[in-house]
């Protein structure tokens, strides 16, 4: 049902969203950090959801293309999807983890200067300063997020690092579930395990600094999950897998809630759905919507989108001391909205740049290796 670009299946226009959620959460923590503020743009947890959304999309979206070849069924098809996956996210984390810990001490003095400049309650030393063996395991490992003391411990914004990574390890087995029960039954049963997970966690005061545990963001990632299923629907089932999708965003557990906050995950259901199914919507709709979708799928965009992960983990790093600097030079002498416009305007290209160096240098060869084990394996078998 969607249109589908090349023989490869990208749909071109996620690159384009992709590229804006790296963006949202770059400008949202700038606002935060310069006290400049604008209502939904300034909220970069509404970036990370679209992040998160698109992930699930992904997943199914490409287990679909390969599902003839690579059956779940299979337990070679599970070791291939995480051997894939971890060679794509793995490498520059580790390379970015490694350099935020060195930083740490640099990246804590320059958020304290913020901190203290903006009157708000100052981060805690061991988010930045915690060198331990303890932390640094559980970081390598991925395992960090399991741990409410650890899921928000370094300088990077990484927390959402160890939640994409456990969905990884549970799809496998959500997808047996749902090829079980079908889309509809199946995804609701995954989302109700996960609020139920979330709502014993409540109870027995169990908190979380960042919602970096699965089950906390679990019907995010159906919501997209849905969207991907929806593909191989027809009109009317397409139509159920949005309707759930929308009743699944508005589920109010992963972080502080509010009304606006709902409204605007509902908006991005409807936004991506629109985008993927236009050629499906009325004349009215469809041109407009088409146009977007291709612009949103043109090369500029799409380098964004490939730059979208670096961008995510290194804008912190880079925009902090920036931010300290300003505050330093200038303090009150210019207002919080210059303060934001210079901070973005220096971050900006530095992080796209190192985002480039990154992306070619190792993201591209991590996953060149994922690959080739991937291409031996299936050899061997």
């Amino acid at each position: 049902m969607a249109e589908i670009s090349g023989s490869s299946g990208r749909i071109g226009s996620l690159d384009g969203l992709r590229g804006i959620a790296a963006l949202w959460v770059l400008i949202g923590h700038a606002m935060l950090l310069t006290g400049w503020h604008l209502p939904l743009i300034g909220d970069p947890d509404l970036g990370v959801d679209l992040f998160i959304m698109l992930s699930g999309f992904l997943m199914v979206f490409h287990y679909q293309l390969r599902q003839e070849k690579e059956p779940w069924s299979e337990i070679s098809t599970w070791s291939n999807f995480w051997n894939r996956r971890f060679f794509r996210i793995a490498p520059l984390y580790y390379v970015m983890l490694a350099i935020a810990i060195a930083l740490g001490p640099v990246i804590f003095n320059s958020r304290m200067v913020i901190d203290h400049f903006l009157g708000v309650t100052p981060q805690l030393p061991e988010r930045y300063l915690d060198g331990s063996l303890e932390n640094l395991l559980l970081h390598v490992s991925f395992l960090f997020g399991l741990s409410p003391a650890h899921a928000f411990r370094t300088p990077l914004p990484d927390w959402s690092i160890s939640l994409e990574m456990q969905f990884y390890a549970a799809l496998p087995f959500v997808m047996l579930f749902i090829h079980r029960l079908g889309w509809l039954r199946g995804s609701i049963g995954v989302v109700v395990a996960g609020v139920a997970i979330s709502m014993a966690l409540r109870l027995t005061g169990i908190n979380f600094p960042m919602p970096a545990f699965l089950p906390l963001k679990m019907h995010v990632f159906a919501s997209g999950m849905l969207l991907a299923g929806a593909l191989n629907a027809g009109s009317g089932r397409a139509f159920a897998h949005f309707l759930l999708a929308l009743a699944f965003v508005a589920i109010p557990i992963g972080g502080g809630m509010t009304v606006l906050r709902e409204v605007v995950r509902l908006g991005l259901v409807v936004a991506f759905f629109a985008l993927i199914f236009h050629a499906h919507l009325p004349r009215p709709l469809a041109n407009p919507l088409n146009r977007i979708s291709d612009f949103m799928g043109n090369r500029f965009c799409h380098e964004l989108g490939e730059l979208s992960f670096g961008a995510y983990l290194i804008h912190l790093l880079v925009m902090q001391p920036v931010i300290a600097y300003l505050i330093k030079a200038h303090g009150h002498d210019i207002s919080n909205f210059q303060r934001f416009l210079l901070s973005i305007t220096i971050t900006i290209p530095i992080v796209y740049a190192l985002s480039a160096v990154g992306h070619r240098f190792i993201e591209m060869q991590g996953q060149k290796i994922g690959r080739t084990l991937t291409r031996r394996r299936a050899s061997t078998a």
